[in-house]
């Protein structure tokens, strides 16, 4: 059959497009998102500013953009993965003689929007160095300019022609200007007291001398223009834009394809203060679990640190807090677990207070048994038996100040071996603890000194993980450290600091990020390792840990903010979400868990088929790991060869030689490890 198409293609000299979708119906295809495309998360909850533009209304809402037209009842959500150029909106205004909606983000930079999604982006204040204040704290519109009060002056923007006009300098920070009878009138403080300066239009503004303080009460010129807001928020409030409620992702896992995230948080020196939520997101929908609850002790649910699903139940939910552990079913809450009704919770407070309760890497094991840190009590940790019995862990490896235990345990594990491990984030001890159930042991890992002798001198361990050959990776503030097998059944024989050789002739080599201060980690289908950075963003380094294969920050990707609070990986699809400290973003990578056979049931292509005008990578997924990969024309010649990430193997729908292949069918020729070879998967390409 598919000499009989090839044969086709070339007597006709066209595409046979009927005959190859009859063979795309014996292929699978699943719907996937491209590899390295990013999709962002926000939130548009809170609504905060609104502009009428002709039929549309821009919105602002937690901090976020969206688009709504009131004629077809259409929403436009704009974010950074869809054509903005920042993150994090503080104003908008609309240009009504320009068509353009003026969006001001916090670090200054600015965009234009168009009703038709055209953006333009004005960055001239957010790029410019110097040691004054740029912060943008109003927009005024008169004709086709905007003047924004500035930390440094007032700077006038020509709306029409995307450009800064003048910026006139002053010795404050300039919070309102407003324009009547041909004179400028600008607001500034100073010493705790409201002033104004003016000057005539027709001056010359940037001459500051032409500016004449004033001690007229004019704060009724500067008076805030809500009446786009006042006449459609009853309007707003019945939209649903999507997205989750918060933009708060400090601690994410995913758990039979859906994503777990919670938002709260504490530190070596204070809690976030961040509202308590459980956010999940499965099949293109957010759940927003019941947060309306008051704790048993405290005054309000707040700081969610982390969250276990229970492997006998996956609608049972607990999450840990600044106030203990919540149970859930079914996304509506049950018990609060604290200080006061349950036994071993003890608060952290120097007072006893039951409504500080620090609770953190809340975890269950693959039997069903809950185990949760408790930072500052007298039983550093509490397990919840699968019978329903609570009982208390400690140890004198866990004492930080008498009788109490380590301050800041966070970040719990279970390992392949069933042991579980855990970090101190606090400077006083900042190590590497496990505890294995089997013979009920802690140990503590406190000799950060590396295989070549040197001290690793770092203030915190944040976070901890395994890889795929069982080793033990620690994120510290001056760069990830590892213990191999050896080192984790001995902790008096320090760790390693990779080593990545500069292959430059000198046989010099460099500590995998030395002086980084790593977050959060998580292990992909390939066995690479994903490091979110304190302020550097996101870092992918290779199985072999020798090759940094992407570092994605704002300047150069669509991710949210150089400041990552936490990773989780669906190693079935390959998406890798970023919770940062601006919202959750994603990155479609080229690997995916690995299957222990291939065949054609299990392995599929996409796109498949692979229409005219494509020219982005088709994806074959389903591959064992590491697996040897042969693209095969349909007489058997080899097109392209390589090795899965996990997985996943990616083709550019190119031969050998960089040529763009014909219209056909091709053949996904594998082979694993031990020398299983076959045919498993096809690929039609219309030209």
């Amino acid at each position: 059959m598919l000499r009989n198409i090839q044969q086709f293609v070339t007597r006709q000299g066209r595409k046979p497009i009927g005959l190859l979708l009859i063979v795309f119906c014996m292929l699978c295809s699943p719907a996937s998102a491209q590899i390295g495309t990013w999709r962002n998360y926000l939130s548009y909850h809170e609504v905060q500013d609104i502009c009428a533009a002709d039929q549309y209304l821009f919105v602002l809402a937690s901090n976020g953009l969206y688009q709504y037209n009131k004629n077809d009842q259409s929403i436009t959500t704009y974010d950074k993965a869809n054509g903005l150029s920042d993150t994090y909106i503080t104003h908008i205004a609309w240009c009504q003689q320009a068509k353009r909606l003026i969006a001001v983000y916090e670090d200054s930079n600015i965009d234009l929007v168009e009703t038709n999604g055209s953006i333009t982006n004005i960055s001239s204040i957010y790029s410019k160095t110097f040691t004054g204040d740029k912060t943008l704290n109003s927009i005024y519109i008169y004709g086709q300019y905007a003047y924004l009060a500035c930390g440094f002056g007032i700077v006038k923007l020509d709306v029409k022609n995307a450009e800064i006009s003048e910026t006139y300098m002053f010795n404050h920070s300039i919070s309102n200007v407003a324009i009547k009878d041909n004179y400028i009138y600008a607001e500034y403080t100073n010493e705790g007291n409201i002033c104004y300066v003016r000057s005539l239009l027709s001056n010359n503004l940037l001459d500051i001398g032409n500016w004449e303080s004033t001690t007229d009460d004019l704060s009724s010129l500067f008076t805030d223009n809500n009446s786009d807001y006042d006449q459609n928020i009853s309007l707003v409030e019945t939209l649903k834009p999507g997205g989750p409620k918060y933009n708060h992702f400090f601690y994410m896992k995913v758990y039979n394809g859906k994503l777990y995230t919670v938002g709260g948080g504490f530190y070596q020196f204070d809690n976030f203060q961040r509202p308590g939520t459980v956010q999940v997101w499965n099949n293109n929908n957010w759940t927003i679990y019941q947060d309306d609850m008051k704790p048993a002790f405290a005054d309000r649910y707040l700081d969610v640190t982390s969250i276990a699903i229970d492997p006998r139940d996956e609608n049972h939910v607990i999450v840990a807090s600044c106030s203990g552990l919540y149970e859930f079913r079914n996304e509506k809450f049950v018990k609060n677990h604290t200080a006061g009704n349950t036994d071993y919770f003890e608060s952290a407070a120097s007072n006893n207070s039951p409504a500080y309760v620090r609770t953190n890497g809340v975890i269950y094991d693959k039997e069903g048994n809950l185990y949760c840190l408790n930072s500052g009590s007298t039983t550093g940790i509490i397990k919840w038996d699968k019978d329903g019995e609570w009982n208390g862990i400690m140890d004198d490896a866990l004492i930080d100040e008498p009788n109490h235990a380590l301050r800041v345990m966070k970040n719990s594990i279970i390992d392949s071996r069933g042991i579980l491990w855990f970090v101190n984030a606090h400077s006083d001890n900042p190590y590497l603890y496990s505890y294995n159930p089997e013979n009920d042991v802690i140990t503590k890992y406190t000799n950060f000194v590396n295989q070549d002798g040197t001290k690793i001198a770092n203030h915190y361990s944040e976070c901890v993980c395994e890889d795929t050959e069982g080793n033990i990776w620690v994120g510290t503030d001056v760069g990830p450290v590892y213990l191999d097998k050896e080192r984790i059944q001995d902790n008096s024989l320090g760790v390693i600091q990779y080593k990545v050789p500069r292959n430059d002739g000198s046989n010099y080599a460099d500590y995998l990020l030395a002086n980084n201060s790593i977050n959060c980690m998580a292990i992909d289908g390939g066995g690479r390792k994903w490091f979110g950075t304190a302020n550097d963003g996101v870092y992918l380094i290779s199985f072999d840990n020798n090759t940094q294969l992407q570092h994605f920050t704002i300047e150069n990707s669509s991710l949210l903010s150089n400041t990552i609070e936490s990773i989780a990986i669906n190693n079935e699809t390959g998406e890798v979400f970023f919770g940062t400290d601006k919202g959750l973003c994603s990155y479609v990578s080229d690997a995916t868990v690995s299957n222990t056979e291939m065949n054609s049931d299990n392995v599929l292509a996409y796109p498949n088929p692979v229409e005219p005008g494509y020219t982005g990578l088709i994806t074959v997924t389903g591959l064992s790991f590491n697996a040897d990969v042969k693209i095969l024309s349909s007489n058997g010649a080899l097109i392209k060869e390589g090795r899965s990430n996990g997985g996943t193997f990616i083709w550019d729908g190119k031969d050998k030689n960089g040529k763009s292949v014909a219209s056909g069918i091709y053949m996904v020729a594998t082979a694993t490890s031990d020398g299983k070879k076959g045919i498993v998967c096809k690929i039609a390409v219309v030209k």
